[in-house]
């Protein structure tokens, strides 16, 4: 800034330009023109530098440039706005040499660490000498248009574990001259760790599925499910950063949400909820529409219903399979806007793995059930010839052995044999009937069982004669029950020590008659049963979870039977 220049509230401001100008003398404009310039206050700027300092530090009513600088000004206002505009955009810009040296930079690349701009040097250097062996000539059109070819890079900041993506272009001169690179720093920690992110839930997500084909295979309903539920568990928790969720099936007989299981909400399974978009909360909502839904305030949202103590904000998306809506995964927080778009776009990515891994766990129990019948049948149609054949030899053998007492006892016996083993693959193709080798369970004593009073629920008449006649030989008092609802109306009526119930019967499912045994009685033993390790909604790991004291998996011995029930009624 010149000497003598002040500001004033009262004078009129006017700034000369002249570089010529020798100790405030101006000498690059007519006296004329100098003379008409009286009563203001002239202040003389001897080069573009003082005069955008004046411009920008005070009031100036008027500048004077003379002509011949006044198209050299034009250019350094273009490239003072051009540093400005740089300087102010989001990504970090720079221009380099052939050796990779940067020789002008914006703010965001100025800012960077030493260690980056080594990087971006490096990769400049490296991405000028690809342009000069691959592009030998790039036309204007191609610079103009922006097609010509780029270079990407990547790098990170070991201290601040920061990501950084480059992008190097050619700068090409008038003559189509590779003269230098320009170099374009986006800050990609963000979206890497979104990405990575992404890359973690997917690989679990493939766990969960592979875990289901390979290691499933030789476990039970309940230690599949226990299994499955521990891996969501895990990945929620450490993937995720979720403590407090629930996953809920939808049941489609009755469209109602019953509870998978559910971490961190206590009395998650109090809460009775159907797929409706209206009484039935945010998860009624996410299911009945199969949209996500992201709470940010509890208190201020009309389809919200309490979840864990304290909750101020959720997350509901819905399980999918196919585009079918097969249940919900909640997730719920302490605090407000706590869970965001992102944790939204985590859990639908998770849901979807979770719906794909339910679905083979539910298939791989109707292959069973299917496989085993198919195997029955074979089975059946395969042994039934020669079985016919034995015993129709056989008898011809008694009656031409008349007389041979011991001989024809021993023939006898072989056709008894044939008659036994038919009946049995005969059972087994039938379905299971529950109970095997039933003979001799009157010596079985349990003293435990004496003169309480048991209740038997199953659909299959021969299962609840069965169950009643051996728990009747131990003392007890048994009633029976052909369906769920009578099964209920019975509990409502009594006060049964123990309940037996098969889990899938007609009007009410043995969960049912679990929770309703439990709701009468809080210390009434209940035992579930299922054939071919069937649970259609994923009765046993509910169950379980509110104190199931065992399961069953037809066909079952007596004396299993018995020792299950021991040890209910002594935890009782």
């Amino acid at each position: 800034m010149s000497e003598g220049y002040k500001t004033t509230t009262d004078e009129k401001k006017l700034v000369i330009l002249d570089q010529n100008s020798i100790a405030g003398n101006v000498k690059s404009y007519e006296p004329a023109f100098l003379e008409q310039l009286e009563g203001w206050n002239c202040y003389h700027a001897k080069n573009f530098h003082e005069l955008f300092s004046m411009v920008k530090d005070a009031e100036v009513e008027a500048v004077v440039i003379s002509p011949e600088d006044c198209t050299a000004m034009e250019g350094r206002m273009l490239k003072r706005q051009a540093e400005e505009l740089l300087n102010n955009i989001g990504e970090g810009v720079c221009v380099n040499n052939r050796d990779g040296v940067i020789l002008w930079a914006n703010q965001k690349v100025n800012e960077l660490s030493d260690s980056v701009k080594q990087s971006i040097s490096s990769h400049s250097a490296d991405a000028f000498r690809y342009f000069e062996k691959e592009v030998r000539e790039i036309s204007k059109k191609d610079v103009i248009s922006g097609t010509q070819k780029k270079r990407r890079y990547s790098c990170q900041e070991e201290k601040t574990n920061h990501y950084y993506e480059m992008t190097v272009a050619p700068v090409i001169d008038q003559n189509g001259n590779l003269i230098q690179t320009s170099t374009v720093v986006i800050d990609a920690t963000a979206s890497r760790r979104l990405q990575m992110r992404i890359n973690a839930i997917d690989k679990a997500g493939h766990e969960l599925v592979r875990l289901e084909v390979s290691d499933f295979t030789s476990m039970n309903v309940e230690q599949r499910i226990s299994l499955l539920e521990n891996k969501i568990v895990k990945y929620a928790k450490e993937l995720l950063n979720f403590d407090h969720f629930s996953i809920r099936l939808l049941n489609p007989k009755n469209n109602k949400l019953e509870v998978l299981f559910s971490e961190g909400i206590p009395g998650d399974h109090d809460h009775e909820i159907f797929a409706s978009s209206e009484n039935n909360g945010i998860t009624g909502y996410v299911a009945a529409t199969g949209r996500s839904y992201l709470c940010n305030n509890n208190a201020s949202d009309p389809h919200f219903q309490p979840g864990i103590d304290g909750g101020q904000s959720s997350l509901t998306v819905p399980l999918r399979l196919h585009d079918k809506v097969i249940g919900t995964f909640n997730v719920e927080s302490h605090h407000c806007h706590s869970l965001t778009e992102e944790s939204r776009q985590m859990a639908e990515i998770f849901a979807r793995y979770i719906a794909i891994a339910i679905n083979i766990l539910d298939l791989m129990v109707v292959e069973r059930h299917q496989v085993t019948g198919q195997t029955a049948d074979t089975l059946y149609v395969n042994i039934s010839k020669p079985l016919n054949k034995i015993i129709s030899d056989v008898s011809g053998l008694l009656e031409e052995y008349v007389g041979h007492d011991e001989l024809r006892h021993k023939l006898q016996v072989i056709v008894d044999s044939a008659v036994e083993i038919k009946s049995a693959v005969k059972d087994v193709q039938s379905g299971p009937r529950g109970i095997f080798d039933i003979k001799g369970s009157e010596n079985i004593k349990t003293e435990e069982l004496w003169k309480k009073r048991v209740l038997v629920a199953d659909d299959e008449e021969f299962i609840r004669e069965t169950l009643a006649n051996i728990l009747g030989n131990q003392g007890s008092i048994v009633d029976t029950a052909e369906n769920g609802a009578d099964a209920i109306t019975l509990v409502h009526h009594n006060n049964y020590d123990l309940v037996i119930t098969d889990i899938k019967m007609p009007r009410a499912s043995g969960y049912e008659v679990f929770l309703a045994s439990r709701q009468k009685n809080k210390d009434c033993a209940v035992i579930l049963m299922t054939g071919f390790g069937y649970d259609p909604n994923h009765s046993i790991v509910r169950a379980n979870r509110e104190g199931l004291n065992a399961v069953l998996y037809k066909p079952f011995k007596v004396e299993q039977l018995l020792t299950e029930i021991r040890q209910a009624l002594l935890k009782k």
